[in-house]
């Protein structure tokens, strides 16, 4: 399945499982509104009419007894009036009430037109009022009242009933709801995660494979499968294919670089050596202006042929053939070296030297003393080439846990914050070179740190525009002289804090 398919049938379920809570609910809403609207059609209209009831049975129970007072038809014929209109309400609550008591109410309210009639004949004929009332209309109208009680009470249950069952419908709304979007709620948890980790593994792999790229490392192990059928299947395909030819461009760089600078010693060297002859005058004499322009080529050549070297050098570190012989060193005898080397340079650049040695460090190490001669002549080379007169550069050596820690301290010119890390790339030049004695090509820290890493150390740089720059070192006592390879060619031990 591919990656836009999945993420639509994510969104469709997840859609579909938070859209069941609301069609529960609508269900459930719709029956109360059922219930509501059957109370209001029964019971309550049921209970309306009744209260009107009682309104007109008054209205009988007055014009029957003014009928027994006045004794005319017009009094009569509104005690009939008003008991039709009895008839007409309780015609409504047996329309709306289902109880038998409704019907017997009908039945009794229908014969008591007849029985007003009688009673009015006889109160004409002279009889008692009271005694007619009491032999005629008051048994019915007593018999009315107790069917309506017996209705009312009826009533009351009945609505009673449905509002129970509308709150208990209500309640299982609620809990069926709450229940719905609780399991709508997990579901869609658990689909999203789902999505989340089918996107977000693969993403991480590439980026792992990419973070490896930019490392150095040009071949990685991708944990990400080509057979997928989504797009990262695809995307892993092309960064396999890209990763194999970066490492195949870099190996054309690293055997282009290696091959011309090593052509280009032989000529280089040829030059120099006629430089010489002619210089020892094998070829006749020369003018003084002629020994002076021949100086000035010898340099150039020199520094071209150093220059070659170095390209040398650096390229077959990075293509992994850079070799070091590591075997025991005397580490004082080292230090006086190096000591005795640059005295001479800091009494001519009026700089102050030192160097310090903690205790603790060990006697003997196990590097490649001249590549590690070549380090550490660079750096020291550096600080003198960018500290005036009057300045200061101190070498100092300390134990660090199985390692050598040195530390080459200048006061000089410094190095901008923002370029301090590339100092250590080919060719890179920071823009302190207006404060150097002399110019130098690039490549000096960047053969410096493949020697470190060479040794399975580690080198670094912090400076202070103005103020100076520290270069820290830290190189195992004892290193082991296996040769690296040019995809794994990475630092065994931490930048030092």
């Amino acid at each position: 399945m591919t990656l836009r398919a999945r993420l639509a049938l994510g969104l469709a379920i997840i859609a579909v499982v938070l859209l069941v809570p609301l069609l529960v609910v609508r269900d459930r809403l719709g029956r109360l509104h059922t219930q509501v609207i059957e109370l209001r059609d029964s019971e309550f209209k049921a209970s309306l009419a009744l209260g009107k009831l009682r309104d007109a049975l008054g209205d009988v129970a007055q014009r029957e007894t003014a009928l027994g007072i006045v004794k005319t038809d017009t009094v009569h014929q509104q005690l009939l009036d008003a008991i039709h209109a009895a008839q007409g309400h309780a015609a409504t609550i047996t329309a709306s009430s289902h109880d038998s008591a409704a019907r017997v109410l009908v039945t009794r309210l229908e014969a008591m037109p007849e029985l007003a009639v009688r009673e009015y004949e006889a109160i004409k004929a002279g009889a008692d009022p009271d005694s007619v009332s009491s032999a005629i209309m008051g048994p019915a109208l007593a018999e009315v009242e107790r069917v309506v009680r017996r209705i009312e009470s009826s009533i009351l249950i009945a609505a009673s009933t449905r509002v129970e069952q509308a709150e208990s419908a209500l309640d299982e709304a609620e809990k069926l709801s709450a229940a719905a979007l609780v399991v709508a709620l997990a579901l869609a948890t658990v689909i999203a995660i789902w999505l989340t980790r089918s996107i977000s593994g693969p993403v991480e792999a590439l980026e792992r494979g990419m973070r490896a790229v930019a490392d150095g490392e040009l071949e990685p192990k991708l944990d990400l499968s080509s057979d997928r059928v989504d797009e990262f299947g695809r995307l892993a395909t092309s960064f396999r294919t890209m990763s194999r030819q970066l490492a195949e461009l870099d190996k054309l760089k690293a055997e282009f670089v290696s091959v011309a600078s090593h052509e280009l010693k032989t000529p280089i060297n040829v030059i120099l050596g006629y430089l010489q002859l002619m210089q020892e005058g094998i070829y006749g004499p020369l003018s003084a202006k002629q020994t002076e322009v021949l100086a000035t080529v010898e340099s150039q050549g020199k520094t071209l042929a150093r220059l070659a070297a170095h390209l040398l050098d650096v390229t077959r570190f990075e293509a992994g053939g850079g070799r070091i012989d590591p075997r025991p060193v005397h580490l004082a005898s080292l230090l006086e070296e190096l000591e005795r080397a640059f005295h001479v340079l800091a009494v001519q650049r009026g700089v102050e030297f030192r160097v310090t040695v903690a205790d603790g460090v060990p006697d003997e190490v196990q590097w490649d003393v001249d590549r590690i001669n070549e380090v550490m002549g660079n750096l020291l080379a550096n600080a003198f080439k960018f500290t005036g007169s009057g300045g200061r550069v101190e070498l100092s050596v300390a134990p660090s846990d199985h390692s050598v820690r040195i530390e080459v301290r200048d006061t000089g010119a410094g190095v901008p914050p923002e370029q301090l890390p590339h100092i250590f790339e080919k060719f890179y030049q920071a823009d302190n070179q207006g404060a150097a004695s002399a110019r130098g090509s690039g490549l000096g820290l960047a053969i410096a740190k493949e020697i470190v890493e060479a040794h399975h150390g580690s080198i670094r740089c912090d400076s202070t525009l103005g103020e100076g720059t520290t270069f820290t070192l830290l190189l195992p006592d004892q290193v082991d002289p296996r040769r690296r390879t040019g995809q794994h060619r990475t630092a065994e031990l931490e930048a030092v804090s």
